[in-house]
């Protein structure tokens, strides 16, 4: 296994540990610093692996930060608008 899958593994773990823990600003803190790692993790997946398995880490992530992607599609939306 490669070095950017098992650091996708890993913070995969660590969101998921985060999420479990209870937090009165509602996880906000925590959703900020899985993004701000998340984003590098990404783009080694993406150098390594090619476009397609960068795609499937994406969805996976945006499906375990799926507020903040809500948030910015709400944004977005009022953008265009």
């Amino acid at each position: 296994m490669t070095l950017s899958i098992l650091l996708t593994c890993g913070w995969f773990i660590l969101a998921n540990v985060l999420a479990m823990m209870p937090s009165k600003r509602r996880h906000w803190p925590q959703a900020w610093g899985l993004i701000t790692i998340g984003i590098p993790i990404l783009g080694y997946v993406v150098y390594e692996h090619g476009p397609w398995l960068g795609l499937l880490v994406l969805a996976g992530a945006m499906s375990m930060l799926r507020w903040p992607v809500i948030y910015l599609f709400r944004w977005m939306r009022k953008l265009v608008r």
